[in-house]
């Protein structure tokens, strides 16, 4: 099972950061930039895994891996 966290909309306001299948948030934020932030912070600190960027719409729109982790689709460019 991968480490992950989903960053979604709260009803009443701002960001959450969850671990899939809590029935509470890890963290509240006021803007989508800082819960993406802590939960990179969280996957860092647990080994690593992938970060779930849900948009206004409740949907995945993004993923990003933290570090140790492992990206199932890494990208096809190489920057440097």
């Amino acid at each position: 099972m991968v480490n992950s966290r989903h960053i979604v909309r709260n009803p009443g306001g701002g960001w959450d950061v969850k671990k899939p299948g809590a029935s509470r948030a890890s963290s509240h934020h006021a803007t989508q930039t800082e819960a993406e932030e802590r939960a990179k912070q969280i996957l860092s600190r647990d080994g690593g895994g992938e970060a779930r960027i849900h948009g206004r719409d409740g949907r995945i729109r993004d993923s990003d891996t933290v570090p140790p982790g492992n990206d199932p689709h890494p990208p096809k460019d190489r920057k440097h």
